[in-house]
């Protein structure tokens, strides 16, 4: 990108760009980040610090790096495609040599005066990574070893840096939004159902390589009242959160279980907890509501863009999205063990929000130049 002038960079007009953006789905995304400025400020008991401001001022920037993401030229992130990948990839390694601990696991690097989680990076750039492999393969040859082999190792190398920090949570998330954007790709069904049942198989094996902690979450999800003041403690405050706040909640700013800190972690993992104690069973819904609209409308822009590298991030994109949703509604309701994966676009957090817009804008990216033709098969892997 360095000695390329505007023109060679935005395309066409930027205004008109700008007035091709989608308005709606920004609308939208503006509206749950809402409700979460909203439900930290009720964390914080009425009070703008030290959540709710500093995610307004993220989201802020946020939407400015959506905006600019989307006016580049599609053709321009894809040749950053595995740059991008590569310094992702670099900086989980230094995590692991450099990085700091919080909670229990290293998964945060300082760079300056900032802490960066480059896990939350590499979720963005996994998915640009393999759209740009993707887009010059046929899909025919899709199922080829020789052709998943680079593929597998692009899911395979950053998967096992996080799973090593640990990071479980975030591992899944790569894994299994690496492996949706194979099926995209034209993965067939027959390779899927077999390395279903191979990681049936190895579940014994896996489970020896699991930390304590880990080991103790599996067992609290199968039974919380093994230890109701220890491991299981979250999730029987959150089921008891879920359960008082009923129908239509208690009200904002009302919610006994989050207000009297009975529920642990209420600004980032537990905050759908909070929200749902406090609006009940209507509110969550609602959320929810909200979100499938936000997956929808990326769905159509998947459809129509008329290059397949536009179609597959946008794909890769959204898989992430509703991971992220799935992930976290169904821990903190007790479906499956607590792993540390946040709500998008309500829980705090700087580079997750961050890079969630990021991923965002390559959406609205694809909307605008969804025209845009991409050859295919010309030495595009390299």
């Amino acid at each position: 990108m360095f000695g390329l002038s505007l023109s060679s960079v935005f395309g066409s007009s930027v205004a008109h760009k700008l007035r091709d953006l989608n308005w709606p789905l920004l609308f939208l995304i503006a509206t749950v980040a809402s409700i979460g400025f909203a439900m930290l400020y009720s964390v914080a008991d009425g009070h703008l610090d030290p959540w709710a401001k500093n995610q307004m001022t993220r989201f802020a920037v946020g939407c400015a790096i959506l905006v600019f993401v989307a006016l580049v030229d599609i053709r321009i992130w894809m040749s950053l495609a595995y740059p991008a990948y590569a310094v992702a990839l670099m900086l989980l390694v230094a995590v692991d040599l450099f990085g700091h601990i919080g909670m229990g696991a290293q998964r945060w690097i300082k760079i300056g005066g900032l802490s960066i989680q480059p896990s939350e990076l590499m979720k963005i750039t996994l998915v640009l990574a393999l759209a740009r492999y993707f887009h010059g393969v046929k899909a025919e040859n899709v199922s080829r070893l020789l052709t998943l082999l680079p593929a597998l190792a692009l899911i395979g190398v950053p998967f096992a840096l996080v799973v090593v920090q640990p990071d479980l949570g975030t591992g899944m998330l790569l894994a299994l939004g690496g492996s949706g954007l194979l099926f995209v790709a034209g993965l067939s069904w027959r390779i899927i159902f077999a390395v279903l049942a191979m990681a049936g198989a190895a579940i014994p094996v896996a489970w020896g390589f699991l930390h304590d902690y880990q080991k103790r979450r599996v067992f609290t999800f199968l039974d919380p009242s093994l230890d109701p003041l220890g491991a299981g403690y979250h999730i029987t405050q959150s089921k008891i959160a879920f359960g008082s706040g009923g129908v239509f909640g208690k009200g904002f700013m009302q919610g006994t279980q989050s207000h009297l800190n009975f529920l642990p972690e209420k600004q980032t993992d537990f905050i759908f907890t909070m929200f749902s104690e406090e609006f009940g069973l209507i509110g969550a819904v609602t959320l929810l509501m909200l979100y499938w609209m936000i997956l929808a409308y990326g769905l159509s822009i998947a459809l129509r863009s008329r290059n397949h590298f536009g179609r597959l991030v946008a794909f890769g994109v959204l898989m992430t999205f509703l991971l992220y949703i799935l992930i976290n509604t169904s821990m903190v309701m007790g479906l499956i063990p607590v792993v540390g994966v946040p709500l998008p676009l309500v829980s705090y957090g700087g580079t997750a929000m961050l890079t969630l817009m990021f991923g965002f804008g390559l959406l609205m990216c694809v909307h605008v130049h969804r025209n845009a033709e991409i050859p295919r098969y010309k030495g595009l892997l390299l």
